[in-house]
Protein backbone atom coordinates (compact mmCIF):
# COMPACT_ATOMS: atom_id res chain seq x y z
CA UNK A 1 0.00 0.00 0.00
CA UNK A 2 2.99 2.02 0.86
CA UNK A 3 4.23 1.54 -2.38
CA UNK A 4 1.05 2.93 -4.41
CA UNK A 5 0.78 5.88 -3.18
CA UNK A 6 3.69 7.74 -4.55
CA UNK A 7 2.24 6.66 -7.86
CA UNK A 8 -1.02 7.65 -7.10
CA UNK A 9 0.33 11.04 -6.33
CA UNK A 10 2.20 11.32 -9.51
CA UNK A 11 -0.89 10.33 -11.81
CA UNK A 12 -2.87 12.67 -9.90
CA UNK A 13 -0.17 15.43 -10.58
CA UNK A 14 -0.20 14.76 -14.00
CA UNK A 15 -3.81 14.67 -14.58
CA UNK A 16 -4.12 17.72 -13.38
CA UNK A 17 -1.49 19.40 -14.99
CA UNK A 18 -3.05 17.60 -18.02
CA UNK A 19 -6.44 19.12 -17.41
CA UNK A 20 -4.60 22.75 -16.77
CA UNK A 21 -2.75 22.36 -19.85
CA UNK A 22 -5.79 21.03 -22.14
CA UNK A 23 -7.92 23.85 -20.76
CA UNK A 24 -5.83 26.78 -21.46
CA UNK A 25 -4.52 25.42 -24.76
CA UNK A 26 -8.29 25.10 -25.59
CA UNK A 27 -8.70 28.60 -25.12
CA UNK A 28 -5.52 29.42 -26.90
CA UNK A 29 -6.89 27.65 -30.21
CA UNK A 30 -9.66 30.11 -30.70
CA UNK A 31 -7.05 31.77 -32.18
CA UNK A 32 -4.38 34.36 -31.27
CA UNK A 33 -6.32 37.29 -31.55
CA UNK A 34 -8.99 35.97 -28.69
CA UNK A 35 -8.74 37.94 -25.82
CA UNK A 36 -7.33 35.79 -22.72
CA UNK A 37 -9.82 34.80 -19.72
CA UNK A 38 -13.49 35.95 -19.62
CA UNK A 39 -16.55 38.48 -19.07
CA UNK A 40 -16.20 39.65 -15.01
CA UNK A 41 -17.84 42.51 -12.88
CA UNK A 42 -15.31 43.25 -9.94
CA UNK A 43 -14.70 46.10 -7.74
CA UNK A 44 -11.12 48.18 -8.21
CA UNK A 45 -9.33 49.48 -4.70
CA UNK A 46 -10.85 53.14 -5.96
CA UNK A 47 -14.07 51.57 -5.48
CA UNK A 48 -15.40 51.81 -8.84
CA UNK A 49 -16.40 49.18 -10.61
CA UNK A 50 -13.71 46.77 -12.96
CA UNK A 51 -14.88 44.22 -16.28
CA UNK A 52 -12.64 42.44 -18.25
CA UNK A 53 -12.34 45.53 -20.49
CA UNK A 54 -9.19 47.12 -18.28
CA UNK A 55 -7.57 44.44 -19.49
CA UNK A 56 -8.30 44.63 -23.01
CA UNK A 57 -7.09 48.63 -23.37
CA UNK A 58 -3.64 48.61 -22.19
CA UNK A 59 -0.60 46.47 -22.02
CA UNK A 60 -1.61 44.38 -18.03
CA UNK A 61 0.38 42.33 -15.74
CA UNK A 62 -1.79 40.78 -13.37
CA UNK A 63 -0.70 38.92 -10.01
CA UNK A 64 -3.24 36.55 -8.30
CA UNK A 65 -2.93 36.56 -4.25
CA UNK A 66 -3.87 37.71 -1.20
CA UNK A 67 -3.51 40.01 1.79
CA UNK A 68 -2.47 37.89 4.50
CA UNK A 69 0.02 36.19 2.09
CA UNK A 70 3.44 35.83 4.22
CA UNK A 71 6.20 36.25 1.34
CA UNK A 72 5.14 35.42 -2.08
CA UNK A 73 3.01 38.30 -2.22
CA UNK A 74 4.49 40.99 -0.94
CA UNK A 75 7.80 39.65 -2.35
CA UNK A 76 6.20 39.77 -5.80
CA UNK A 77 4.11 42.90 -5.65
CA UNK A 78 7.03 44.86 -4.21
CA UNK A 79 9.45 43.55 -7.49
CA UNK A 80 6.41 44.55 -9.99
CA UNK A 81 6.33 48.09 -8.56
CA UNK A 82 10.25 47.98 -8.90
CA UNK A 83 10.37 46.93 -12.24
CA UNK A 84 8.20 49.44 -13.48
CA UNK A 85 9.79 51.90 -11.49
CA UNK A 86 13.23 50.99 -13.35
CA UNK A 87 11.61 51.24 -16.96
CA UNK A 88 10.13 54.90 -16.01
CA UNK A 89 8.64 56.16 -19.30
CA UNK A 90 8.78 53.13 -21.32
CA UNK A 91 7.09 50.89 -18.68
CA UNK A 92 4.02 53.40 -18.91
CA UNK A 93 1.54 51.66 -20.94
CA UNK A 94 1.57 48.75 -18.71
CA UNK A 95 -1.06 48.69 -16.38
CA UNK A 96 -0.28 46.31 -13.25
CA UNK A 97 -3.28 44.71 -11.04
CA UNK A 98 -2.96 42.71 -7.90
CA UNK A 99 -6.18 40.34 -8.26
CA UNK A 100 -7.07 38.36 -4.67
CA UNK A 101 -7.84 34.75 -4.41
CA UNK A 102 -9.00 35.69 -0.44
CA UNK A 103 -12.35 37.81 -1.38
CA UNK A 104 -13.56 36.84 1.97
CA UNK A 105 -10.90 38.66 3.69
CA UNK A 106 -9.51 40.92 1.23
CA UNK A 107 -12.37 43.57 1.31
CA UNK A 108 -12.36 47.01 -0.85
CA UNK A 109 -10.74 48.79 2.07
CA UNK A 110 -8.21 46.23 2.81
CA UNK A 111 -6.77 45.63 -0.81
CA UNK A 112 -6.62 49.25 -0.62
CA UNK A 113 -4.38 49.42 2.23
CA UNK A 114 -2.24 46.74 1.03
CA UNK A 115 -1.95 47.35 -1.93
CA UNK A 116 -1.13 51.38 -1.08
CA UNK A 117 2.03 50.22 1.45
CA UNK A 118 3.43 49.10 -1.95
CA UNK A 119 3.17 50.92 -4.74
CA UNK A 120 1.09 53.50 -6.28
CA UNK A 121 1.15 51.45 -10.06
CA UNK A 122 -0.80 48.75 -9.05
CA UNK A 123 -4.44 48.55 -8.97
CA UNK A 124 -6.46 45.66 -6.26
CA UNK A 125 -9.37 43.99 -7.64
CA UNK A 126 -11.85 42.33 -5.48
CA UNK A 127 -15.47 41.06 -5.70
CA UNK A 128 -17.91 39.28 -4.00
CA UNK A 129 -16.69 35.38 -3.44
CA UNK A 130 -18.75 33.81 -6.48
CA UNK A 131 -17.40 36.65 -8.74
CA UNK A 132 -13.94 35.83 -7.72
CA UNK A 133 -13.81 32.36 -8.12
CA UNK A 134 -15.66 32.49 -11.73
CA UNK A 135 -12.86 34.92 -12.71
CA UNK A 136 -10.05 33.29 -11.28
CA UNK A 137 -11.56 30.08 -13.16
CA UNK A 138 -11.55 32.21 -16.49
CA UNK A 139 -8.04 33.08 -16.26
CA UNK A 140 -6.59 29.24 -15.34
CA UNK A 141 -5.87 30.39 -12.06
CA UNK A 142 -5.46 27.72 -9.15
CA UNK A 143 -6.29 28.57 -5.78
CA UNK A 144 -7.08 26.48 -2.74
CA UNK A 145 -7.84 27.24 1.01
CA UNK A 146 -5.54 25.43 3.43
CA UNK A 147 -6.63 25.59 7.12
CA UNK A 148 -3.93 26.77 9.36
CA UNK A 149 -1.72 24.46 11.45
CA UNK A 150 -2.75 25.86 14.38
CA UNK A 151 -6.07 24.37 14.49
CA UNK A 152 -7.67 27.92 14.92
CA UNK A 153 -11.40 28.08 13.97
CA UNK A 154 -11.72 30.57 10.67
CA UNK A 155 -7.71 30.39 10.26
CA UNK A 156 -6.34 29.82 6.84
CA UNK A 157 -3.86 30.59 4.26
CA UNK A 158 -4.38 30.08 0.62
CA UNK A 159 -2.15 28.19 -2.31
CA UNK A 160 -2.60 29.60 -5.55
CA UNK A 161 -0.76 30.24 -8.76
CA UNK A 162 2.46 32.63 -7.77
CA UNK A 163 3.48 34.08 -11.72
CA UNK A 164 2.72 37.46 -13.15
CA UNK A 165 0.60 36.70 -16.19
CA UNK A 166 1.17 39.48 -18.89
CA UNK A 167 -1.38 40.48 -21.45
CA UNK A 168 -0.94 42.56 -24.54
CA UNK A 169 -3.62 45.61 -25.41
CA UNK A 170 -5.90 43.14 -26.34
CA UNK A 171 -6.03 41.25 -24.03
CA UNK A 172 -3.83 38.51 -25.61
CA UNK A 173 -1.89 36.31 -23.21
CA UNK A 174 2.09 36.82 -23.44
CA UNK A 175 3.81 35.11 -21.23
CA UNK A 176 4.04 35.13 -17.43
CA UNK A 177 7.02 36.39 -14.93
CA UNK A 178 7.51 33.63 -12.53
CA UNK A 179 8.02 33.84 -8.76
CA UNK A 180 11.81 34.14 -8.27
CA UNK A 181 12.75 35.00 -12.11
CA UNK A 182 15.79 36.97 -12.62
CA UNK A 183 15.32 40.47 -12.53
CA UNK A 184 17.17 40.91 -16.01
CA UNK A 185 14.62 38.50 -17.64
CA UNK A 186 11.75 40.31 -15.87
CA UNK A 187 12.71 43.78 -17.29
CA UNK A 188 13.05 42.76 -20.69
CA UNK A 189 9.38 40.76 -20.43
CA UNK A 190 8.10 44.05 -19.22
CA UNK A 191 9.66 45.96 -21.65
CA UNK A 192 8.75 43.87 -24.93
CA UNK A 193 4.68 43.79 -23.37
CA UNK A 194 5.12 47.35 -23.16
CA UNK A 195 6.24 48.33 -26.78
CA UNK A 196 3.46 45.74 -28.29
Amino acid sequence: MRKALPVFLIVLIAVLAGAFTFNFWRDRSKGDDAPFGGPFQLVATNGQPITEEAFRTHPSAIFFGFTHCPDVCPTTLFELDGWLKQLGPEGEPIRAYFVTVDPERDTVETMKSYVGNVSDRIIGITGEPDKMAAMLKFHHVYFRKVPSENGETGDYTMDHTASIFLLDAKGRFRGTIAYGEKPDTALEKLKRLAAG
